[in-house]
């Protein structure tokens, strides 16, 4: 019996000048490629169990992740060649011309690549971070060795190259702490009464349920515009990626209340003077 599997492993499949291909560098492949995908599995369970446990960043555990799954992979690729008698320095000695002229049609490419390790060893960005990207607000959900994912407020998936991240000026909403203070300007016609504008801002963002902490809010006089007071209402959210909708109900309450207050809200007007030529 075992002299029977002996020879099956022995058995050539192709033989191409002094390289032969048997039975048993397949299975070979085959194993090291379960292995490298159980291997992979008991990581990411053993990563994010700890960070369950343990209480860590997840988008920490996300890019340990993601740089053992690259480092595993390129092993394991490393040893199916080896186990099809394919030297991996051999063959990058006798393909470095090739290489150099494929790396110049590919430039973007690798400036991709090398991006996507920065982005995930700096982890300066992480899983569900809030980023504004070319005027765009972007969420991250996945960061990849080449390009990262995210959906913008419109619920559309975006595929952003990683060069365009570490080489372009891009602002995380929620870097330093997951809140940001927001501001929503409002002008009042003249003579209005001051303090009663001020006390109404506060307590029409106060009642929002997302702003709940009131010693954040503050309302401020910041100028005295063409035909209005200009005031504006600044306020700290933990729902940076939909505070365009945030927003708007704070400004249906203000405009409830400036209503029961009779508060007037001006609008540009422009007086005309006709001159009667004689």
């Amino acid at each position: 019996m075992l002299e029977t599997v002996t020879e099956i492993l022995k058995f050539e499949l192709v033989s191409i000048d002094n390289h032969k291909i048997r039975v048993f560098s397949l299975v070979s492949i085959l194993l090291i490629y379960i292995l490298t995908k159980v291997s992979l599995y008991l990581i990411k369970k053993t990563l994010f169990r700890k960070h369950k446990f343990v209480k860590t960043d997840a988008g920490n555990t996300y890019a340990l992740y993601q740089i053992i799954k690259y480092v595993v992979w390129v092993i394991a690729i490393g040893l199916m060649l080896e186990a099809l008698n394919i030297k991996v320095t051999v063959l990058i000695a006798g393909s470095a011309a090739l290489l150099v002229g494929v790396g110049l049609g590919l430039q973007q490419t690798f400036n991709d690549i090398i991006s996507g390790i920065i982005l995930l060893s700096e982890r300066s960005i992480k899983i569900d971070d809030v980023l504004e990207i070319d005027g765009d607000i972007i969420k991250i959900q996945s960061i990849g060795l080449r390009t990262s994912k995210g959906l913008d407020r419109d619920e559309i998936s975006v595929i952003i190259p990683n060069s365009l991240i570490t080489t372009n000026k891009v602002i995380n909403w929620s870097h330093q702490s997951k809140k940001t203070r927001f501001r929503i300007p409002v002008g009042v016609a003249y003579g209005s009464d001051v303090d009663l504008i001020l006390k109404t801002l506060e307590e029409s963002a106060f009642e929002h349920p997302d702003i709940y902490e009131r010693q954040s809010i503050e309302a401020r006089l910041v100028n005295f515009g063409a035909s209005s007071l200009d005031f504006e209402l600044l306020f700290f959210s933990k729902n940076i990626f939909r505070i365009g909708k945030v927003k708007s109900d704070i400004r249906l309450i203000i405009n409830k209340k400036f209503t029961e207050k009779n508060i007037i809200i001006p609008f540009n007007q422009l007086d005309v003077n006709l001159k009667k030529e004689i």
